[in-house]
């Protein structure tokens, strides 16, 4: 059914009207003639596309730009070594699959509370200053798991690196989001994401080569320890990129007398909806893309029977998928909204998961499958920026967009321990899939229900709670 204004009930989300107010401020619709750049191409559609959209930046969109891909690419060269090390811990250091999925879980948790911790203090003391805190945090605790000695050290070290890695992806995605403009925000914001899969691929590059002039019994060591490179991140943080413009505007608020807005405002009313939606889309998103990359490596070194150089080719496919997934994705959510483009890439992963998983493959067809699940996860994944950052007014955004995000991960994280607890009684690769596809489900509900937000005017939810 379409309304007054000529938007379907799809485009404008269920029972809730885009004026609806974010923690006090109110959303006003921007036309895409209003946001265009010089160059832009309006679609029929209404919606701004240009491909070279990065030619459009200003000096400061650019250098937050960086500095956001710099530290989501950093923080995943140090997450993705669990996952790289997971066989090593199991025929080196004894560790059990259960044990293994339980230091995930355990870094997920810590995610989570890094996310909601982050996000309210960087709500009230600035992002820039959250960022630079988070990544130091994550360079010292990856040299920390270099000196684990046994079980429960690494899973002390993993929950509080995991604390920084939450901060890191809920200040990083909020900043970049205030600062470049909402024509470009879609592909902007998603392409960051890709930082994710360029960890990957600088951790998975690093694994051959350290294991080649180390032994497979200290190896491990110097891979953690070569995690405190992201510490260099901050010396251009510090000289380059300055606060946004919307929580500097939000600061002067504050200074002429208005009261800081406490978290919990993203349980008032007027969020809850969003919020509650946001979380369980982040649990589905991401519980899925645990289930399949926490245990990835393991499934091809010890059920496929992969050697340790073709098992590099494979998450090699995985990686170039979470590279280019992400900036496809963001095309995608600005030409046919977030919404939409959610459901889409979801449907397909589960698609994707259900082949690989469960259907007889040669090692071919396998490698085009991995590359496809991701592109799909990648691009899920990265949507979700953009995405939460659009829900809340500046008051309160990283607040909603930290719980949104890492809240669903450290329920998600779930999923990687249900994964080693059914390996034990059913193939690893079937529990894989049971796990990602209840988790993919999960996520396709919230995405129908969620509040459709593409390309709102950040600087319009400036609107502080009382």
């Amino acid at each position: 059914m379409k309304s007054s204004t000529g938007q379907t009930d799809w485009d404008r989300g269920p029972s809730a009207p885009d004026d609806i107010a974010r923690g006090g401020g109110t959303h006003t619709a921007v036309t895409p003639r209003q946001e265009a750049g010089a160059g832009d191409t309006i679609t029929n559609s209404g919606r701004t596309m240009k491909i070279n959209w990065y030619s459009e930046f200003t000096t400061v969109e650019r250098r937050t730009f960086w500095a956001c891909l710099g530290g989501y690419t950093l923080d995943a060269l140090d997450s993705t070594m669990y996952a790289l090390l997971a066989p090593v811990f199991i025929t080196v250091l004894g560790f059990t699959k259960p044990e293994i999925g339980a230091l995930t879980t355990m870094g997920l948790v810590g995610n989570c509370f890094g996310g909601w911790i982050a996000g309210a203090v960087a709500d009230r003391f600035g992002r820039m200053s959250l960022l630079k805190i988070t990544v130091l945090w994550v360079s010292a605790f990856s040299l920390l798991a270099a000196l684990a000695t046994n079980y429960d050290e690494f899973m002390a070290v993993r929950f509080l690196q995991g604390l920084g890695f939450g901060g890191e992806a809920a200040v990083g995605g909020v900043l970049i989001s205030e600062v470049v403009r909402s024509h470009l925000r879609g592909r902007a914001v998603s392409s960051v994401q890709s930082g994710y899969g360029l960890g990957y691929a600088l951790s998975t590059a690093l694994m051959p080569l350290i294991f080649y002039f180390f032994p497979a019994t200290i190896s491990w060591r110097v891979m953690f320890a070569a995690g405190v490179i992201p510490a260099l991140l901050v010396l251009y943080i510090r000289r380059f990129v300055p606060e946004s413009d919307s929580y500097q505007a939000l600061a002067a608020r504050r200074q002429a007398g208005v009261k800081p807005t406490p978290f919990w405002t993203i349980f008032a009313s007027s969020n809850l909806r969003g919020t509650l939606l946001g979380v369980l889309l982040s649990t589905g998103i991401l519980g899925g893309g645990f289930a399949i990359h926490a245990w990835l490596p393991t499934y091809l070194r010890l059920t496929l029977h992969l050697k340790v150089a073709s098992t590099s080719g494979y998450l090699a496919m995985s990686i170039a998928g979470l590279l280019l997934g992400p900036i496809a994705s963001g095309f995608i959510s600005d030409r046919i909204g977030r919404r939409r483009t959610f459901v889409v890439l979801l449907v397909c992963e589960a698609a994707v998961v259900i082949a690989f998983l469960f259907m007889p493959l040669n090692l071919n067809a396998a490698f085009g499958l991995v590359f496809l699940q991701g592109g799909l996860q990648g691009g899920a994944a990265a949507c979700m920026l953009p995405t939460f950052a659009e829900l809340f007014s500046t008051d309160i955004r990283a607040s909603g967009s930290g719980f949104c995000i890492t809240g669903g991960r450290g329920i998600g994280s779930i999923s990687t321990s249900a994964v080693g607890v059914l390996a034990t009684i059913i193939p690893l690769g079937h529990a894989m899939g049971i796990c990602a596809l209840t988790a993919f489900s999960l996520a396709i509900l919230a995405a129908i229900f969620l509040p459709e937000r593409s390309g709102v005017d950040m600087d319009a939810v400036n609107g502080m709670s009382t």
